[in-house]
């Protein structure tokens, strides 16, 4: 009995000492752990390309968005009758006057659409946020969005895209107080704070001396682009009136 209790006895020891010299060995432990952690990550899913979700417009060269100072517009003869902008319900500051298909000379206007002509109520209202108006809205397809080569809905989601691309500076976003500014000052204040944009992709207008609209020239795909022509076009006067958002 003692002879089989010792045998029993060497056998543990050496089971223990296999175990033992697997477990000292470099490389040897945890092979399972070892390759969970020293494997390479899995890459990280691709991000969408920034315009990757822009309708791509065809038969003319580049855009230009067209942003209108509502309340000088408010203050003209034909704001002054236009009660879903002007009433004083709501507080517009930079608002889409539109958003025009341009050439590098002139432009198109007024093209044949297979699209209606007539904007539904049910698309217009999605714009009014930044297009204050079903009038102007119906306007800008018929005039503009029609030489886009894109349909109704992809032409405004075109243009909300362009609005969004720009960040307003912070002097029209809290412009609580009448003011005066130089022309070049308001092209300076957006080339700041819109990183890519330069001085001549943007013209500031002007009528009666008051700030009248920023137009700013985005490529197809919704970049900054210089436009010669379109930058010739601004205001001749050095200083624009800025009236406050109600």
């Amino acid at each position: 009995m003692q002879r089989f209790a010792g045998i029993i006895l060497l056998a543990l020891v050496m089971a223990f000492a296999a175990i033992y010299a697997i477990w000292s060995t470099p490389g040897a432990r945890r092979p399972a752990v070892e390759a969970a952690t020293t494997s390479t990550p899995a890459p990280a899913p691709d991000k969408p390309a920034a315009a990757s979700d822009i309708p791509l417009g065809s038969g003319f060269d580049f855009y230009v968005l067209s942003l209108s100072w509502s309340p000088s517009y408010c203050l003209t003869k034909a704001g002054s009758g236009n009660r879903q902008q002007c009433s004083g319900d709501q507080d517009y500051g930079l608002v889409v006057h539109g958003l025009w298909p341009q050439n590098e000379q002139g432009y198109p206007e007024f093209c044949e659409s297979t699209e209606p002509e007539r904007v539904s109520e049910r698309l217009g209202r999605t714009l009014l946020d930044i297009m204050p108006g079903m009038g102007l809205i119906g306007h800008e397809w018929r005039k503009h969005g029609t030489c886009s080569g894109l349909s109704q809905a992809d032409y405004f989601k075109v243009t909300r895209a362009a609005f969004e691309r720009i960040n307003v500076p912070q002097p029209f976003k809290a412009a609580t107080q009448p003011s005066k500014l130089p022309v070049d000052e308001v092209e300076r204040l957006f080339t700041e704070a819109n990183p890519g944009l330069s001085s001549t992709a943007i013209a500031v207008t002007c009528e009666e001396q008051r700030l009248e609209e920023v137009r700013i020239c985005f490529s197809k795909d919704l970049k900054f682009r210089d436009c010669a022509e379109v930058d010739r076009r601004s205001c001749r006067i050095p200083s624009v009136s800025v009236p406050p958002i109600p």
